[in-house]
């Protein structure tokens, strides 16, 4: 770690041919619970450099994590902040945080939880397929607001490069791997401060205002001859001679479909030659706003954490970087993440293969271990039929012996004594 002038500053956090025991020196794991997940370092399944690429690794599932590393208090007060860390979610994460915290130097690290006081949360944040979003998260007179801004993150399991940029004149950028994913004003896709404009509390939209792009011709009239009926009644049709109208009411023939019918009429639509346009409702300037120069300039920032929840464990974090050069920070993203992911890339196909074929030999192994199983129950069941059919002969003349030693007869036997003549 190295740390300039308070005016100048820049934190590096690596893990560059760090020893396997040496990063446990710097970060710090939190004791607020005792069930907390534990890191490893390790440069995962696939990678680019074994050594080079060790990063911090969650290693078990369905675990809260709570990890952080101090370095000297800084401010970005009249300065640019670039955080920028590398994330690779090999096991094909499904729900969980990829994301980094920054704190005030006023954090007990020891008792560092999800409640605790933090000036930035910056990353991804996956859960559930189409719900994956890059969380911007930022602290403002004592309230975290988040931005309104919809920044969506890469779900593969490849390694990506996270930058989030700052500046003095309340301007953002985010990257991911080096390329600009949202850009704006502070401002605009936060809700800091009240909105500069509002709308004219007296303003009324004219009684006479006419929104009507379209409307029915008044000249277009309906034709004479129009058939509008669907039903008529039946011409054909004749009152029983034995219609009484004071007892059985007015007598009305039945309906029948008219075979002229041609539909409601409904006059022409025309263009409104009266049309004036969507009423727009006039704004004023918003006397609650007040513009403030120092939204997002934070003092003794002192402290980077990783202040998680992950359902499936395995992400690497890697690559942390602090610092006020835009231009450095994209430097060292592509002599870190520049240079492995396309290695990276590539070992993880070929993996994914190695293991798809090893999975596919397995599933054949069970499939025959199951067919010899069945062939054996068979075999056996085939022997057991063998010998009942063996023994049934025996069977029925021992049966047929002691029915005849007992006097049983069958339904359609009959006794015949030997005085009986037939």
């Amino acid at each position: 770690m190295r740390v300039k002038n308070t005016n100048h500053f820049y934190v590096s956090l690596f893990f560059f041919f760090t020893p396997i025991d040496g990063w446990k020196k710097r970060w710090v794991e939190s004791k607020h619970r005792p069930d907390y997940g534990k890191f490893q370092l390790t440069a995962g399944k696939f990678y680019g450099d074994k050594e080079k690429d060790k990063g911090l690794q969650t290693s078990e599932d369905a675990k809260f994590y709570a990890l952080s590393t101090r370095f000297e208090p800084f401010s970005n007060e009249n300065e640019t902040l670039v955080v920028q860390f590398s994330v690779k979610h090999e096991q094909g994460i499904d729900c969980g945080g990829g994301y980094v915290k920054l704190f005030p130097d006023t954090l007990n690290q020891e008792d560092m939880h999800s409640e605790s006081e933090y000036y930035v949360m910056f990353g991804p944040d996956i859960c559930g397929f189409g719900n994956n979003k890059v969380q911007v998260i930022l602290r403002y007179q004592g309230k975290y607001h988040e931005n309104n801004k919809a920044i969506k993150c890469r779900i593969n399991k490849d390694t990506h490069l996270y930058t989030l940029i700052i500046r003095p004149n309340a301007t953002y950028e985010v990257k991911i791997d080096n390329q600009q994913v949202a850009a704006g004003d502070l401002e605009d896709d936060w809700d800091f401060l009240p909105p500069r404009k509002i709308k004219d509390p007296y303003a009324r939209k004219p009684r006479k205002w006419d929104e009507r792009l379209q409307i029915e011709d008044p000249e277009d009239k309906k034709p004479e001859d129009w058939e509008d009926f669907e039903y008529i009644p039946d011409p054909d049709a004749k009152k029983p001679d034995d219609w009484n109208e004071e007892m059985d009411g007015e007598w009305e023939g039945p309906l029948i479909p008219n075979l002229n019918y041609q539909g409601q009429w409904k006059p022409r639509i025309i263009d409104n030659p009266n049309y004036q346009g969507e009423w727009i409702h006039p704004e004023i300037d918003n006397p609650k706003y007040k513009p403030d120069p120092t939204i997002c300039h934070y003092y003794n920032i002192s402290v980077l954490g990783l202040d998680l929840w992950q359902v499936k464990s395995g992400s690497i974090f890697d690559n942390f970087l602090l610092t006020n050069d835009e231009e450095f920070a994209e430097e060292v993203g592509n002599k870190t993440w520049g240079i492995r992911k396309d290695v990276e890339t590539q070992w993880r196909e070929l993996y994914e293969e190695m293991e798809k074929r090893k999975q596919e030999e397995e599933a054949k192994k069970t499939k025959e271990k199951e067919e010899e199983r069945e062939d054996d129950i068979w075999g056996i069941e085939e022997e057991g039929s063998e010998e009942d059919s063996a023994e049934t002969p025996g069977n029925d003349r021992q049966m047929k012996e002691d029915e005849a030693e007992s006097g049983f007869l069958g339904k359609n036997e009959v006794r015949v004594d030997e005085k009986d003549e037939l």
